[in-house]
């Protein structure tokens, strides 16, 4: 079946590039309006608001710390305003930094958590009222395979994923009759500059052999906004180094 998004305004954060990026080419070419929010990368997210425009379909690029309830309710007013309302949510915003647990600090700890839990909490309250009163939406949180596993960042990323995967089906369960799904993609060593930056020097550990793409993870991200039944769920993408 191809997805058909004609008329949905979407909004994905931390979309300036690597997986953010690719998810809200993949809503474009699906159908939907894009609004590609960024926080300091502005050259590189209006780059990817234009190639939506490109593709035919509406989108804006704008700016917000989305660790911060301030921002985040002016986002999705801009996104309303310059857009509608926001149907589907893509909390991807966040952050790794690679620490050890003897050089890992308070503030590390709470930034992580701000920017990597706290975003997907502030952003999901921020569309609710909208999905509600449709009585539909989509909100897909791309966690990540440390949030079952040790992973190569620290426990504080760890930390960061597993909150926002107890978040996903939290909300699942609350918004279920409302006609909102709720589900997580949880991808392991993707091709991204935070990979490339020394997660992982080498795809050796993959049972694939190689790394995976941002745009794999868009595909399973379009695939559980299609699928009306699916809520509740972190689907794993690892190549085969995990199995739920």
């Amino acid at each position: 079946m191809t997805l058909d998004l004609t008329g949905r305004v979407a909004l994905v954060t931390g979309a300036s590039r690597g997986i953010g990026a690719a998810v809200a080419l993949a809503l474009a070419d699906a159908g939907a309006d894009v609004a590609v929010n960024y926080r300091e990368r502005a050259a590189e997210a209006d780059s990817v608001a234009a190639a939506v425009v490109a593709m035919g379909r509406r989108a804006i690029s704008v700016a917000a710390d989305v660790s911060d309830g301030a921002a985040v309710a002016a986002m999705a007013g801009t996104v309303a305003e310059r857009l509608g309302g926001i149907d589907i949510l893509v909390n991807n915003a966040g952050i790794g930094l690679v620490r050890g647990i003897d050089d890992l600090t308070e503030a590390d700890f709470d930034r992580t958590i701000a920017v990597n839990l706290k975003s997907v909490f502030l952003c999901t309250q921020a569309v609710l009222p909208h999905m509600r009163g449709q009585a539909w939406g989509r909100i897909v949180n791309i966690s990540s395979g440390a949030a079952r596993g040790a992973g190569g960042v620290g426990p504080h990323y760890n930390a960061s994923k597993a909150g926002m995967e107890g978040l996903t089906r939290g909300y699942a369960a609350r918004l279920v009759k409302q006609g909102i799904t709720v589900n997580a993609v949880a991808p392991s060593l993707i091709e991204t500059d935070m990979v490339r930056s020394g997660v992982a020097s080498s795809p050796a550990r993959i049972p694939l052999g190689r790394f995976g793409t941002s745009e794999e993870v868009a595909q399973v991200v379009l695939m559980l906004i299609g699928n009306g039944y699916m809520t509740g769920q972190t689907v794993a993408l690892s190549g085969g180094m995990a199995f739920n």
